[in-house]
Formats: C-alpha cells, sequence, structure tokens
C-alpha cells in the first residue's frame, strides 16, 4: 500500500513522495539533507557512520537494483536519520545479495521517501545550501514545524554517537613475509573497508574517540591511524589535543574527519562548505605527481588553506580548489581529505596505505 508522504525543507520548500523503509512512530523524520551522487554503493554510503545527523539523497535515479549483503556493511549499524530516493527499485539481480534494500531500511529503523524529484531537490541544494529538513507522513504543518526546530549537525559532537565504547584489538592479514606494524587506529566512525586496509599492512587496535594521547602511547605503537567522522571537526571533545600530543612521538596518518583535526592539531582552522561532498567522481590532484585521482568524498566541512601552518598541500580538488590533503615538515605526519579506501570504488588512491607502511618503517 503506498503511504503518501512529503519533505520540507527549513526555506519552506516542498517535495512529494511515498514513505518507504521504517515508519516513525510520529510519521517525521529530521535531519540535514545532503545529496550524494554515486553511482553504485548505496548500500556503503548508507552504512558510512559520517552520514550521522544527515538525510542522505541519492541523485542517481535507480536505488536498490542489486540489494543488500552484510558483507558490504561499513559500520554495525546506519547512522544516517533517512534516504531520499528518486526510484526504489521492486526486484534485486545480484546473485550476492541476502535481501532487499527496503526491508533492510525497515529492520534497520531508517526511514525514506521515494517518488521525489531528486533533480530538482539536488539543484536546490547546490543553490541555497545544505539545509535541515524533514520528511515523512505527518501533516505538512508538522514537518514544518519539525525542519524549522531541526538544529543540523554545526557545532553538535556527533562523533560520541558513533564511536565504539571500548577498545578491540583486529589481528594483521598482512600477505608478504614482513612482520606487521602495530597501528592503533582512533575511532572518530572508521569505516569497515579503512580497517580492512590498515590489516594489510599491521595488527590494530581499535580504541574509542576519547582514548588520551598517554593511553595510545602506553600501547606503543608503531603509528597512530585518525579515522573518518561525522560532522563538525570543532565540537569534536578533546580529540585536537591529544592529536597535539601525539605529533612528533608516532607517524600519525588521516582521512577525513582525521584530516581535519590533524590540521586543526597544527593550528589550522575549518569551514563549513556550501553543501558538502558526497560521491564517488571527485577529481583530485597530486601535486607532487601531478597526477589526477578520481576519488571517493564525504564531508561538509573543509580545511582553510591559508590557515595551514607547518605542513605543505599535497592534493587539491579541481571542483573548488579546496584542501585535500596534506604532509607535515617537521614531523611523520599526513592526511587526505578524501576516502582512498573507497569501497566498493574507485581505487586510484589506495597507495596512501602504502605510504603510511613506508612512513612506520622509517
Amino acid at each position: 500500500m503506498i503511504r503518501a508522504a512529503a519533505l520540507v525543507l527549513s526555506d519552506g520548500t516542498l517535495f512529494e513522495g511515498e514513505a518507504i523503509g521504517a515508519e516513525p512512530s510520529n510519521g517525521i523524520t529530521s535531519g540535514e539533507v545532503v545529496f550524494n551522487t554515486v553511482l553504485t554503493g548505496y548500500q556503503e554510503v548508507i552504512t558510512d557512520p559520517s552520514y550521522a545527523g544527515q538525510i542522505i539523497t541519492f541523485t542517481y535515479p535507480h536505488i536498490g537494483n542489486y540489494g543488500v549483503s552484510a558483507a558490504d556493511h561499513e559500520s554495525r549499524q546506519p547512522f544516517c536519520r533517512g534516504v531520499i530516493v528518486r526510484e526504489m527499485a521492486r526486484h534485486r539481480s545480484s546473485w550476492r545479495s541476502s535481501g532487499d534494500l527496503d526491508v533492510f531500511l525497515q529492520e534497520q529503523n531508517i526511514a525514506g521517501l521515494a517518488g521525489v524529484d531528486t533533480r530538482r531537490l539536488t539543484n536546490h541544494i547546490r543553490e541555497a545550501g545544505a539545509m535541515s529538513g524533514a520528511f515523512g507522513t505527518a501533516t505538512e504543518s508538522e514537518l514544518r514545524a519539525a525542519a524549522a526546530a531541526e538544529p543540523g549537525t554545526d557545532g553538535i559532537d556527533l562523533v560520541a554517537t558513533v564511536t565504539r565504547s571500548f577498545p578491540e584489538h583486529f589481528a594483521s592479514t598482512r600477505a608478504d613475509k614482513r612482520p606487521p606494524h602495530r597501528v592503533v587506529a582512533i575511532d572518530f566512525g572508521l569505516k569497515a573497508t579503512i580497517m580492512h586496509h590498515l590489516r594489510a599492512i599491521a595488527d590494530v587496535e581499535l580504541v574509542p574517540a576519547s582514548t588520551t594521547a598517554a593511553d595510545v602511547l602506553a600501547r606503543q605503537p608503531d603509528g597512530v591511524f585518525l579515522s573518518n567522522g561525522p560532522g563538525d571537526p570543532t565540537a569534536v571533545v578533546g580529540a585536537v589535543q591529544t592529536i597535539a600530543n601525539l605529533l612528533g612521538e608516532v607517524p600519525i596518518f588521516g582521512i577525513c574527519l582525521g584530516h581535519q583535526l590533524l590540521a586543526a592539531a597544527l593550528g589550522a582552522q575549518t569551514y563549513k562548505l556550501p553543501f558538502g561532498h558526497h560521491g564517488g567522481n571527485h577529481p583530485v590532484r597530486n601535486l607532487a605527481t601531478g597526477a589526477v585521482e578520481i576519488t571517493s568524498q564525504n564531508h561538509n566541512f573543509c580545511v582553510v588553506e591559508a590557515s595551514i601552518h607547518g605542513a605543505d598541500i599535497t592534493h587539491i580538488n579541481l571542483n573548488d580548489h579546496t584542501v585535500e590533503g596534506l604532509r607535515c615538515r617537521e614531523v611523520p605526519a599526513f592526511s587526505v581529505q578524501y576516502h582512498p579506501e573507497a569501497g566498493p570504488g574507485p581505487h586510484d588512491s589506495r597507495y596512501l596505505f602504502h605510504q603510511f607502511d613506508q612512513l612506520m618503517d622509517c
């Protein structure tokens, strides 16, 4: 049975559709509305902890056609607020699939909205900027009130909602004959595919975001990894001071939010992009080689180029010329804004895990 539903943005713009996925008890789901341009990998996007607090709009018009598989989860559960699509596939076609996307959303208590003119919605967000919104089967006036009341992601420590509560050890899967390194990974919202690549070079101790520098160093790591994660880097309690205390003590590699936090530990500032970078097709230039890498991205905040001190910029986004990577001059530490692990792809930037391996050899 079709359940009529609608999306109302905080500026009052209305989009009509039909409800899919889980049904909230009050008929309302609210969050910050963003769009993602991937053609495949919708399950990896939905289960990426970096989407905490956000409603994901998929620009590709046909979502769910190959179903879902437990092997493709990026976290223990989805942390996004909801999903908006143009058309939800009625049948799944992949031999790997273990279930339908709509059923998966219901099981994970994630509400969705289908039948939406996602091209119009995306164009509106590009012009007006990412904003709060509310969707569901409630009345239009109730949705408008919920959209107006939704605080969004600015100034909120969303990392605290996704990080683990206790440390966990993951044995290395290193295939060559070299002994694995020891890496402490700080979990700001770490993706499973990143762990897969870290384990290829090291035994990994995954620790909560609140872990202090002293606790990290007591584990005697060869390197420290700063993970991706959701939201505003300035709101992550204690992270910048922890990283500042680790700089110069041990090699460091950061991805996405980890990149922003490393830059902040160096004294840099961050700002919110108009509508963020969310997709699997962003061109990034490697300034050392001149090569252009096609990258996977998911972030709303960015490092202010002019505020970076003690580090060189290594990568630049060719769409808007924002900072995509840096390397410290005096200490062994580097980071990138994009996702080199990129499950399911692209794979242009996976060499960065090898660079981390080499940095720990020094």
